[in-house]
């Protein structure tokens, strides 16, 4: 009868290492959301990244007018993917601002070139410090401002074709 208590502890540890393994097989959620929803944009400025466009600031926001601001940069491919559904949106009369992060202005204007060009104004941000404030952690990564100047809304990754119609209804209902 005692012999089976000189293995009780070796079953407890198995049954502990099965839990674990078994957690770190699923892991929860990785995405990182903004805590920002809901709230203000935070102030900021940013010099214009490409000739003949201005550059972005936190106050040409929150005007009426309710807008998507695009976080991108030349070098990501999924921002290449998105490029279509961005220009859809254009055409539907959505505004798009973007800030452009670690990137250089003749590679900013090359994308644009190759992809089509949906951005109101873009905003030169290299070392990344808006895109921090705003709580975003990669690229693309695409908010919604309202008219008021609220960020309402955050997709994160590449914007779908199959989201173009939810986008495009979020923004009129912004206003």
């Amino acid at each position: 009868m005692r012999r089976w208590l000189i293995w009780t502890p070796l079953a407890l540890f198995g049954v502990l290492f099965a839990v674990v393994a078994a957690g770190l097989m699923r892991p929860g959620d990785t995405t990182v959301h903004s805590t920002l929803v809901d709230k203000p944009l935070p102030a900021f400025r940013l010099d214009p990244m490409v000739a003949g466009k201005p550059g972005l600031a936190s106050g040409d926001f929150g005007r009426g007018q309710p807008r998507l601001l695009n976080i991108f940069a030349s070098w990501c491919i999924p921002c290449i993917a998105e490029a279509p559904q961005l220009m859809q949106l254009k055409v539907r009369g959505v505004t798009i601002d973007a800030i452009a992060i670690h990137d250089k202005s003749p590679a900013i204007a090359g994308f644009l070139r190759r992809n089509g060009d949906p951005y109101r104004a873009i905003g030169d941000d290299r070392q990344s410090r808006v895109q921090m404030s705003l709580g975003s952690s990669g690229v693309p990564e695409t908010f919604l401002i309202d008219g008021r100047g609220r960020i309402v809304r955050q997709y994160i990754g590449d914007i779908r074709p199959e989201q173009v119609d939810e986008i495009a209804r979020d923004v009129a209902a912004a206003r």
